[in-house]
């Protein structure tokens, strides 16, 4: 046989958890067909993986790369970090259902709660579509270098049926109807599911609670009601009272338990651990064993006086203001009083708190608090913050954790059997977090450093867990007949690199972003997209339409 691709000499870790072997990988027409020791055939190519493992490629479940997609066909920075397979559309917010004359009520729901720039938006899409259908055809016309599959979300079809009074009134029971047929529809032409949040997060720019947070749970089930008709399709929700002991909660827990044993549909949110209630991830889990056992599945400184005038100005404009005694003094003295500001949401830029605030100097760490490193020296942590800065020209990021503050915590989480490891986030909150890199973070930090899981167990949490869970049935696991989405990379030295801010958005716009190290290669769909982080040229994404059986 003659192969498009062979992957030679690789330890192979296949993504089913079992030990890892040496061996080659055969690829032909975008599928592996053959594993083993593969001499004299003839290839089209050879990518050599002496000193590599060989895995399937990652799968994240949880992105907002509905726009970027737009303006970034290779999905930067998830395909840094081995990333092949995502699920866009998460939280209720996509792009469609929506006419064109009516964007920014979709716009309006993404740009606070998601940290997506309008100004990047209204320059980078081009819009071609009005139903769901017809937005699945159009992604499905784009180039792409890794895959895409996507919800239908609820705010965009809210405002899709109900126009401006979505994000004040509730739906008539005619509009309910519409939107339900909406769904059937969207999920007939492949959508992933239908996406809601109920998040009080989730706020748009004029400080109105988004969309679908004026639904009421009648208007929940009936979507949810409409894909059990259809047979297919998952809910995601985000946000409500999540693991507390209050009735409000257990009503919660109990309503969508109910909702996921009568429907039949899975079932998935986020879940994190919180300094604030540090015990209630755990309530969330017995609820969701509970549902299981049933028949379900439930899966700063910018707003500041005078700061706010510097951080407008070229970076170098803003070092002759730090250096500046008396301009400086008064910067000082202006972060040193206490927020007054309007209440910050998720993850927006707050105020500090100098004992949560740690500085990343590198990406290992142990990272140290701003407030222990000014105890050190004897000074203030914003003296501290800006005598940082000036040593890095400016280059110097510090982290504020909004959850998993337990890393004990957030350790059991990912070890708990009803819990999968995803959620990057990606594409939203872009000047704001960086969590692209939780796979190469997870293989570095929890497989390499703390020795918490073996590889063989950390890849098929990222692989054949999150594939089998979400219904992507072809992919995860290094197999014969599966689809060649393939990770070569080093496992000694594997994990991100410090990030970049970056003004490479649609007008202008900052980013993040994040490269990796040890990263050889990633494949998709048998075609290398990227060698040594960087693109080849290929464009071998596809759109993943969700199958109904």
């Amino acid at each position: 046989m003659a192969f498009d691709l062979v992957v030679k000499n690789g330890m192979i870790v296949d993504g089913s958890g079992l030990p890892r072997y040496r061996g080659d990988v055969g690829v032909k027409d975008g599928k592996i067909v053959e594993i083993g020791r593969i001499n004299g055939a003839a290839t089209a190519e050879t990518l050599d993986a002496e000193g590599h493992v060989v895995t399937p490629g990652f799968v994240d479940v949880h992105t907002h790369m509905d726009a970027q997609i737009f303006w970034d066909p290779i999905g930067t920075s998830s395909c840094f970090h081995g990333v092949t397979s995502v699920v866009m559309g998460n939280c209720g917010f996509t792009l469609a259902p929506c006419r064109e004359s009516e964007a920014d009520l979709v716009i309006r729901n993404l740009e606070r709660a998601e940290d997506i720039s309008r100004a990047a938006m209204k320059a980078g899409i081009k819009w071609r579509w009005e139903t769901f259908p017809e937005f699945l055809d159009v992604l499905d016309s784009l180039p792409k270098g890794i895959n895409y599959s996507g919800y239908i979300g609820h705010c965009a079809l809210r405002t899709y049926v109900m126009g401006e009074r979505a994000f004040t009134e509730e739906a008539s029971e005619d509009e309910i109807t519409t939107m339900a047929h909406h769904v059937r529809e969207a999920i007939k032409a492949g959508a992933f599911g239908f996406s809601s949040t109920r998040s009080i997060n989730h706020m748009t720019s004029d400080d109105k609670p988004v969309a679908s947070r004026l639904a009421t749970w009648a208007e929940l089930e009936a979507m949810v009601h409409a894909m059990a008709e259809v047979g297919a399709g998952t809910l995601e929700i985000a946000g409500a009272p999540s693991g507390t002991s209050s009735e409000t909660a257990a009503n919660y827990y109990d309503r969508l338990s109910s909702l996921a044993i009568e429907t039949g549909r899975p079932i998935t949110f986020g879940l994190f651990s919180s300094r604030h209630a540090p015990d209630a991830w755990r309530r969330t889990l017995e609820a969701v064993e509970r549902v299981n056992t049933q028949g379900g599945r439930q899966l700063p400184f910018d707003k500041w006086d005078m700061w706010r005038d510097m951080r407008k100005l070229p970076l170098s404009e803003q070092k002759k203001w730090l250096l500046d005694a008396d301009k400086r003094r008064r910067l000082v003295e202006i972060a040193s009083r206490p927020y007054e500001g309007p209440e910050v949401r998720g993850t927006e830029a707050r105020p500090p708190e100098w004992e949560l605030t740690y500085a990343l100097t590198d990406m290992r760490g142990p990272h140290k608090t701003m407030a222990e490193l000014a105890r050190q020296k004897n000074t203030h942590p914003v003296e501290l913050m800006i005598d940082m800065a000036l040593e890095r020209d400016l280059k110097f990021f510090m982290i504020f954790p909004v959850a998993n503050e337990s890393q004990s915590d957030a350790l059991e989480l990912m070890q708990h059997p009803r819990s999968v490891v995803t959620f990057s986030d990606s594409g939203a909150h872009v000047s704001q977090i960086m969590d692209s890199s939780l796979q190469t973070h997870l293989l570095s930090h929890w497989v390499r450093d703390k020795q918490a899981f073996t590889l063989e167990q950390a890849v098929k949490m990222i692989t054949c867990d999150n594939a089998t869970q979400f219904g992507f049935h072809d992919r995860g696991l290094i197999r014969e007949g599966m689809a060649a989405d393939i990770a070569v990379f080093d496992p000694a030295t594997v994990g991100p690199r410090m990030p970049e801010a970056v003004c490479d958005l649609p007008a202008g716009a900052k980013r993040l972003k994040q490269k990796c190290d040890g990263m050889k290669a990633t494949v998709v769909n048998g075609q290398i997209l990227l060698r040594d982080n960087e693109p080849t040229g290929a464009l071998p994404g596809r759109l993943l339409r969700k199958k109904r059986h």
